[in-house]
């Protein structure tokens, strides 16, 4: 393998996996190039960046990147590279439909949004740009705060209504609400945006140096004054607030012993849901539990189950498991054993089986996990069926109420 972190650049940046023919597995930003790569050659991987990254490793024959002058550039360049190559494990780390777009309205004076792909794809709006797929929606927003502090924009203030919206009243819309801006120069706001998030911030400072000299050979000094703040701004972009983020999710690799535990709980295939609970260091994490109302087969416990676990693996923006457990035998180790196979991720499987009394009767699995983990495996499976019929309960006292079916 051609993987060498040690000869990346302590730098922002772009990374690109790539597998067998130099196809594109996994493309990811970094503050610093060199150390992000490496952490993906750390021995615990699973835990840090999650079993579905762990296959994706595997695979990988050559790491590339690009450099950029900021974090917030290596963002808008990251969303553009997954956009154009629609790397694989990009979203098998996470579901294509919570991905995040900026959305530049079409209307006389556009509005500057973030979405979801899932609203964006049932919105009645008008759109005239869209820019992603941004994996993750803090840092997008984050990025577009930054982005506001250059190129004030409206989001939600109504056009000429006269009274300033409380962003205008702090520098973050240009006026748009009280008339203080025309629409041919919103319109050029908007295009400055546009350049940004396409990534041609060169093209876009060109653009500003020359407008700047127009103002000034005018003597509309102010004004050329604001478009020299905006260059000086681009030039020195000021992404503290990405950096933190970004420090903060190396911090979140330093986790406990997670483990997950999954139940299905149904009346003869009526109401069926499942869920998903968190146990770590032999404790409860009740913020942390999920509920998923079954959408496919209801009266078949293992292919719910694989809905729960692909649904819910989905979301790499969850802490990864080092431990999951299922609520059944056999049958139901090997459908998440089978599943995990089938998207590359590496995390050991426990099952407890029960008696006729829904006590626990064994649990299967490698006896040394079981050995090392087995009071936190029973607390976690009992939580998980608690919680599972807890939330049918609602759900079918839900349906008795309103005469609908679930």
């Amino acid at each position: 393998m051609e993987l060498a972190p040690k000869k990346l650049p302590d730098h922002p940046g772009v990374y690109i996996f790539r597998g067998a023919n130099r196809a594109i597995l996994y493309v990811g930003k970094a503050t610093s190039l060199r150390t992000r790569v490496a952490s993906y050659f750390r021995r615990d991987l699973i835990s840090t960046r999650g079993p579905i990254i762990v296959g994706m490793v595997l695979a990988a024959k050559k790491v590339d990147f690009i450099k950029t002058d900021s974090v917030l550039e290596a963002l808008i360049l990251e969303a553009h590279l997954i956009k154009k190559y629609q790397p694989p494990y990009n979203t098998k780390e996470k579901d294509n439909k919570s991905f995040n777009y900026v959305v530049i309205t079409k209307e006389e004076f556009p509005r500057v949004i973030t979405m979801r792909a899932r609203e964006l794809e049932n919105s009645s709006l008008k759109i005239k740009y869209s820019f992603g797929p941004f994996p993750q929606g803090g840092a997008l927003r984050d990025a577009l705060s930054i982005v506001r502090k250059i190129f004030p924009f409206r989001d939600t203030c109504t056009p000429n209504k006269g009274k300033p919206c409380f962003n205008a009243q702090i520098g973050l819309c240009p006026g748009v609400c009280t008339g203080a801006i025309s629409r041919s120069e919103y319109a050029k706001m908007i295009t400055r945006i546009k350049l940004f998030f396409e990534g041609k911030k060169r093209i876009l400072i060109r653009r500003l140096e020359h407008e700047m000299k127009q103002k000034a050979s005018l003597m509309k000094f102010e004004e050329a004054a604001r478009i020299k703040s905006m260059i000086f701004s681009l030039s020195h972009i000021q992404d503290v607030a990405l950096l933190k983020a970004d420090f903060e999710q190396k911090l979140a690799g330093n986790e406990s012993f997670r483990i997950e535990a999954y139940d299905v709980a149904h009346i003869s295939g009526t109401n069926t849901v499942g869920v998903m609970v968190v146990v770590e260091n032999n404790q409860p994490q009740k913020n942390q539990y999920r509920k998923f109302k079954i959408r496919t087969s209801r009266n078949d416990d293992n292919a719910s189950l694989y809905e729960i676990l692909s649904r819910r693996f989905a979301h790499s923006e969850w802490p990864a498991p080092k431990l999951v457990v299922v609520d059944g035998g056999t049958a139901q180790v090997n459908t998440a054993e089978k599943a995990f196979r089938e998207w590359g991720i590496a995390v050991p499987v426990l099952g407890v089986v029960k008696d006729e009394h829904h006590r626990p009767r064994n649990i299967l699995g490698k006896k040394e996990i079981i050995e090392a983990h087995g009071n936190a495996v029973l607390l976690a499976n009992s939580e998980a069926h608690r919680f599972a019929i807890a939330y049918h309960r609602d759900t079918r006292g839900k349906e008795m109420r309103t005469g609908r079916k679930s």
